[in-house]
């Protein structure tokens, strides 16, 4: 399948949209600035805690946007670039996160459009260029870090058996990888045609949250009986309105709902771009809607969910800033539908919906700590599995173009990153180093010391 992979990736990276595409583009990034002008969502999970300040006058417009391009230019210019010139996948990075800043940066409510759509004019016509220009050169660095595809897609396969050992201990953790491993082997030798880690995950995940599910329930029956054991037969506290975290959840509840249509809009519009086919939303995503295999995307986000789901409810309740994506549910569903008309009804509805149910959802999340738990521990797998695989995509990638010195290059800056204290991200600094090392093995070209690798 590895081969396949490779061989699909290699012909798909033309960045190239029709103008139907590029208007969604265009106008999607116009509305997302602002949304994040108003405060009303933003896309970084980081940023969001710092909006309550912002929404209550506590902190400058300036200062918020200082925070802003600190936690997100590493992963735009280090992680979203890349990814979307490697793969010919626009993604969330390069698309929703310039448009937080500079929805957040501008000070005027009309000039917030103009600037989220200039932005997406920079993504629809200027990337093309830039890709074709690197295809052209010498060294051909993101033909190379294709080679990135194969460690993603099946590293990022673990996260579930990750999760599961952080959270509930490496007896049920060695079981759930017992588990995964048989079910890739079986997928590969019984459905070729299919993604050998779809069927894997979703019992990963599965298994996380029939554990945590189990355990919770198995405290409250404790709790209960302990209470009866008491002579205290009273229902269980619930927060009153005098509750101020209560009270903050509810004000933003409040908030967001008054903003309906507007999220309707949202959703129809993030819809309709995961529809087309010219987006993915995260890194083994993009790969597998480069190589057309749309069901299986659609259900690597759509486990990705259980792992952001609490996050996003929690963060949007205590600060009033919804998720630019939501619970990104909308990824999957418009990867799967058949037409855009489609795609931008069901778009509105689930952000309806979602933005509707918040309360509930923070209620219930407070019901279920151990579930709550599970998100964490999902989205810290996550974050370990694609950090090795990305290291080690940029390190075939750097070998691929360069040989040793390619991999000297590369994963010197990766550790001269490191010693520096990350000045960019760790998920985002082997694939900038990847470019960084591209460029400078093409400098190394046209001063006479370096033969590309051949087939590099």
């Amino acid at each position: 399948m590895s081969g396949n992979l490779a061989a699909a990736a290699a012909g798909s990276t033309d960045l190239s949209l029709s103008l139907p595409q590029q208007l969604t583009v265009i106008v999607l990034c116009a509305l997302t600035a602002f949304i994040s002008h108003l405060a009303l969502a933003v896309f970084n999970d980081g940023v969001r805690p710092f909006m309550l300040d912002f929404i209550q006058g506590r902190t400058t417009r300036s200062a918020t946007t200082a925070v802003s391009f600190g936690l997100s230019a590493g992963f735009i210019f280090g992680l979203g670039a890349p990814m979307a010139l490697s793969t010919g996948v626009l993604n969330p990075w390069l698309v929703f996160l310039p448009t937080d800043i500079l929805g957040i940066l501008s000070p005027k409510k009309w000039l917030a459009p103009i600037l989220g759509a200039a932005w997406g004019a920079v993504i629809v016509f200027g990337l093309n260029g830039a890709n074709s220009l690197a295809h052209d050169l010498p060294v051909d660095f993101l033909t190379a870090m294709q080679q990135m595809s194969t460690p993603i897609l099946f590293l990022f396969t673990l996260f579930p058996v990750l999760a599961i050992t952080k959270q509930f201990g490496r007896v049920r953790g060695a079981v759930a990888g017992v588990v995964e491993l048989v079910l890739v082997v079986a997928t590969m030798k019984l459905w070729p045609n299919v993604f050998a880690g779809a069927i894997a995950m979703a019992v990963g995940v599965l298994m996380l949250i029939a554990f945590a599910v189990s355990k919770d329930l198995r405290e409250r029956r404790a709790e209960r009986a302990e209470r009866i054991a008491n002579g205290d037969g009273a229902a269980e506290a619930v927060p009153g309105d005098d509750d101020p975290m209560a009270s903050l959840f509810s004000a933003s509840a409040t908030r967001l709902r008054k903003h309906l249509p507007l999220f309707m809009l949202l959703g129809a519009g993030v819809c309709l771009l995961a529809q087309m086919h010219i987006f993915g939303g995260g890194e083994a995503t993009s790969f597998l809607i480069a190589k057309g295999d749309y069901s299986g995307a659609a259900q690597v986000d759509f486990y990705r969910v259980f792992g952001f789901v609490p996050l996003i409810a929690t963060t949007a309740l205590a600060s009033g800033a919804y998720g630019i994506a939501g619970f990104t549910l909308v990824y999957p569903i418009g990867y799967l539908l058949p037409n855009p008309w489609l795609a931008l009804i069901c778009g509105a509805v689930v952000f309806a919906v979602e933005v509707l149910a918040l309360s509930w959802i923070g209620r219930v999340l407070g019901r279920l700590p151990s579930v709550r738990d599970s998100s964490e521990h999902l989205r810290g797998a996550i974050s370990d599995s694609l950090q090795l695989a990305i290291l080690f995509g940029s390190l075939m990638a750097a070998n691929a173009m360069g040989g040793g010195l390619g991999i000297l290059i590369v994963g010197g800056l990766y550790l001269l990153n490191e010693a520096m204290g990350r000045v960019v991200v760790r998920m985002a600094a082997a694939p900038a180093a990847v470019i960084v090392g591209g460029i400078a093995l093409n400098v190394l070209y046209w001063l006479d010391l370096f033969t590309p690798v051949k087939g590099g």
